[in-house]
């Protein structure tokens, strides 16, 4: 196949899947870009070996993977929820057996009382007392009716309370087991999703020839450089010096086993040791130094501390893009850590070589 075929085929491919599919977000997220399909025929022009064309490959791919990437945020969402829902589920099953132990025991305290009443002669132990002709034994026996009367009401009381409790146990199990069976079923479209948009996009780069995937990455790198550059031109000289100050001792920590990561590669859905994807690695790394954190970007996002970029520091997480799929770990000096994309491995990288939604701080 020559290269102008290569380009009909890989940028048709594109047209094609983009037109059937659209972007996943986690929940939550806030609402992303919308990404136009691209045009429905190929180019006239040369392949891939027109830079030009090149590059509309690059945007592709790129936009598959950022598609991909919010997949995983929901595909790793819907895991940790079920995780949870199945957790409670466990804890209320435990309750309902117990508290259908303890309504047994309570129905027997109650049977107990009724077989001593009938023993009395079926009579209640208040008329027993009044009919009975000794006067000691009549004064003996007022505190053991109050304290059999008492223990009564309290024997119902905690059964009624008990039984409420169980209905209340039963009905929070089945509410739960339907969360637990919807966050199944994302996981699954989320993992269809993840694994359509992976697909077409290492398909896209492998019908390309050696030399177009060496120039490829080429742009891919070009492409942050200007990134980079555009970010640090709009931030005042002192507002850069401002963001490499001094880490927090956790926030040290955290970074040390992030740049101690670098060059394992990124796998969807791992949080290590051996892979990771993008929030996996910013997660392990706020473990490690003793601080968890949310499972997914979106919910690091939503969930921890906002700083305002001019105040960021080495450690802070800076999360990417509208529909904040992706993040990354500030180290200092312009500089982040993070787990790309697949295909690629954990690098360091512009902090403006994508575009930012905002920053937040983990130990704040």
């Amino acid at each position: 196949m020559n290269r102008r075929h290569c380009a009909a085929a890989a940028i048709t491919l594109v047209c094609a899947l983009s037109l059937l599919t659209v972007p996943v977000q986690a929940m939550a997220a806030p609402t992303p870009d919308s990404t136009p399909p691209p045009s429905a025929s190929a180019p006239s022009s040369p392949g891939p070996s027109s830079e030009k064309d090149l590059e509309k490959v690059r945007e592709q791919i790129e936009t598959l993977y950022r598609q991909a990437a919010a997949a995983t945020d929901a595909y790793n969402l819907a895991e940790e929820q079920t995780k949870k829902q199945s957790g409670e589920i466990v804890k209320l099953a435990k309750a309902i057996v117990d508290g259908q132990a303890r309504i047994a025991e309570l129905k027997d305290r109650a049977g107990a009382q009724a077989r001593e009443q009938y023993r009395n002669g079926g009579l209640p132990p208040g008329a027993q007392l009044v009919l009975s002709d000794d006067p000691q034994l009549f004064l003996d026996g007022v505190n053991k009716v109050r304290t059999s009367q008492q223990a009564s009401k309290t024997v119902l009381a905690e059964l009624n309370r008990t039984q409420e409790d169980l209905e209340t146990y039963t009905q929070d199990a089945s509410s739960n087991w339907h969360k637990l069976e919807t966050n199944r079923v994302k996981q699954a479209k989320a993992k269809k999703k993840i694994n359509a948009r992976i697909a077409a996009a290492e398909k896209l780069e492998s019908e390309l020839e050696t030399e177009e995937r060496a120039r490829l990455r080429r742009l891919e790198q070009e492409a942050a450089n200007r990134a980079q550059s555009a970010w640090l031109a709009t931030r005042p000289v002192q507002d850069v010096e401002a963001i490499s100050g001094e880490a927090s001792a956790a926030g040290k920590a955290a970074i040390a086993f992030a740049t101690a990561q670098i060059g394992k590669p990124y796998v969807w859905g791992a949080t290590g040791p051996g892979t990771y994807d993008c929030s996996g690695l910013t997660m392990r790394a706020w473990a490690a130094a003793g601080r968890p954190i949310p499972r997914t970007s979106q919910e690091q996002w939503r969930l921890l501390p906002r700083i305002d970029i001019k105040d960021m520091r080495p450690g802070d997480l800076i999360i990417y893009h509208a529909d904040a799929s992706h993040v990354a770990m500030y180290v200092g000096d312009g500089t982040i850590v993070h787990s790309p994309r697949p295909g690629r491995h954990v690098t360091l990288a512009g902090a403006g070589s994508m575009k930012i939604l905002g920053v937040v701080r983990p130990d704040k």
